[in-house]
């Protein structure tokens, strides 16, 4: 296998540039590369190469500094929003941003937490993994009622590209036939404990419309003859996935998409080159370059290329396109419609419910199994009667209590050593996953005076949950009470939080798609109404967040986005 190649100054001009090297761009670089393109990633963070840079992989808790507690100090000056994320630890915070050098701000009275994961790769290595297509209700809810812009495809017009990817990552899960959850193609499930079954069983017969299915997750559960091609192996169930997996088992831009863009010999990587703006020719109408800071040294370069993709996540992606002024462009480039920046929507996660199951004290589990239970959002339909518009997604599972919970404990002595030895009792958790609708109030901007050390304006959110996202998590924390009790649950204690938006890193939907340039950024495939060599694939681009997590669709729209800017660069028409 070809090594990557890495880059600081040159002069050539590339087919194209891929911007950001996450879920998005390492889809985007992989299918330039793949198809002949020669193709230079821009990535703003240092390298980590697979395997030897996942410092935290296979380290035990107690050869951890710290026993593995985060040093507060260091958390404090360094961390202290990152802190908040699910993946952050001791074994993980080196592939998390820096907050000193990372600042922004959010309009007062709102509150917004932008998690960062600055390194070849994104956040690729830190995400849940969680792999759901979006379905034909989701692509409809905004036409059906009224709230954000139609989207400009349909379930039709993405369905082979979910699969083309999903073939490639390897998803693992159930074929379940639902109206309001397309199947994909799967691998095998990971396997469900005695008392989920038993759960998943009693609400079949009490809630047949609300099925409790294994989540979908990008595991190989059983790799194929492709994912042993790449490297890549049988997952162990070790649930240290944050830290790096050596294995490959899991879908990242280091064990997958990188490596096979790589192979080809057309993938040319710029790391610590934090992106500053585009640079746009009034005269073609096209992007021609991307001008970069130096991670290190602050000195500026520029790179060329045919087409741009800017694949750097959705804030990330919005920011280098607000910065990017010219005078036909004066609020951020391709932005005619002016709404580049509004509609930001992230998933509202504010309501869990949990209890003791009983009957089960005999039974235990082998391995730590990376992925829970789904049950898919009921609230497909619209009602008038309910109260609030869209619906929500319920995970969770059940574990049984005992030594993650024990060994911070005080003790000392064979007693306390013994009752390490012992389980405690089963429980079952349900956490909500509700939509946020696209309102044009919600959105991000560039703050007039604060700039970070590159000399880039920071970002000022004003953000916040509706009243439509607070009714919707006390209806999921009353229904998870409800169902948790008939299935036989015992204790079942539930709340409704009021956590701000950011913290689910769902961010979606600032630079959105649409059939009408006036009231969108892009075209039906992520292309740029305004300049045609122009597109964007992340999450900026979507219209609605549904309920799924929408990393997979991140990597259908990419692949399709890709296979169609390839057709019009044929055809000399960008």
């Amino acid at each position: 296998m070809k090594e990557q190649v890495y880059i600081n100054k040159t002069s050539e001009v590339y087919d194209a540039i891929v911007i950001g090297s996450g879920i998005s761009g390492g889809w985007a670089a992989k299918e330039f590369c793949e198809r002949g393109h020669k193709t230079l990633m821009i990535e703003r963070g240092r390298v980590v190469e697979h395997r030897k840079d996942y410092t935290g992989e296979n380290t035990p808790m107690w050869k951890q500094e710290l026993r593995g507690r985060v040093d507060n100090i260091l958390v404090d000056q360094q961390h202290h929003i990152q802190k908040q994320c699910y993946a952050f630890g001791n074994t993980t915070k080196h592939f998390f941003g820096n907050d000193r050098d990372l600042p922004y701000t959010t309009k007062k009275g709102t509150e917004f937490s932008w998690i960062r994961a600055n390194q070849l790769g994104g956040k690729s290595l830190l995400w849940h993994r969680q792999t759901y297509r979006l379905g034909e209700y989701d692509f409809n809810a905004n036409k059906l009622d009224g709230h954000g812009n139609d989207w400009p495809i349909r379930s039709k017009d993405i369905e082979k590209w979910y699969s083309h990817v999903e073939i490639h990552a390897g998803i693992s899960g159930s074929k379940e036939n639902l109206p309001n959850l397309p199947d994909s193609e799967f691998l095998p499930p990971f396997e469900m404990t005695s008392p989920e079954k038993a759960i998943q069983a009693k609400l079949a017969e009490l809630y047949p419309e609300r099925p409790l299915i294994m989540g979908r997750t990008a595991h190989l559960t059983q790799p194929s003859e492709l994912h042993v091609s790449q490297g890549r192996v049988k997952c162990q169930a070790r649930n240290e996935c944050h830290a790096g997996c050596s294995y490959g088992a899991y879908f990242s831009t280091q064990s997958s998409t990188l490596p096979a863009a790589a192979k080809t010999g057309n993938l040319h990587i710029a790391p610590n080159s934090v992106v500053h703006s585009l640079i746009y020719d009034e005269k073609t109408n096209r992007v021609k370059g991307v001008r970069v800071i130096d991670n290190d040294d602050l000195s500026e370069r520029e790179y060329f290329a045919k087409v741009i993709f800017v694949c750097a996540s959705t804030i990330g992606s919005t920011q280098i396109l607000m910065n990017s002024v010219s005078k036909k462009f004066p609020n951020g480039i391709a932005n005619s419609s002016g709404v580049l920046g509004h509609y930001l929507m992230d998933h509202n996660y504010n309501s869990e419910a949990s209890g003791d199951i009983d009957g089960f004290e005999d039974e235990y589990y082998s391995g730590r199994r990376p992925s829970g239970i789904m049950i898919p959002n009921f609230y497909y339909k619209q009602n008038p009667k309910r109260g609030f518009l869209r619906g929500y997604a319920l995970g969770g599972g059940a574990y049984r209590e005992g030594w993650d919970s024990q060994q911070h404990q005080d003790g000392l002595g064979a007693e306390y050593k013994n009752k390490l030895k012992h389980a405690g009792k089963w429980r079952f958790r349900l956490f909500a996953q509700g939509e946020m609708l696209p309102r044009f109030e919600n959105q991000m901007r560039l703050h007039p005076t604060l700039k970070d050390k590159w000399g880039i304006p920071q970002i000022e959110f004003d953000v916040r949950f509706s009243q439509n996202e607070k009714l919707m998590m006390e209806d999921a924390t009353e229904q998870s009470i409800n169902m948790l009790k008939a299935a036989g649950l015992t204790n079942v204690l539930g709340n409704s939080k009021h956590g701000p938006p950011g913290l689910a890193i769902h961010e979606l939907g600032t630079a959105r798609m649409g059939r009408d340039p006036k009231t969108s950024i892009l075209n039906g495939f992520n292309q740029s109404h305004d300049i045609p060599n122009l597109f964007v694939t992340d999450g900026a681009s979507f219209c609605s967040s549904a309920v799924q997590n929408p990393s997979l669709t991140f990597m259908a729209l990419t692949a399709r986005a890709v296979d169609f800017a390839v057709k019009e660069l044929a055809a000399k028409r960008i």
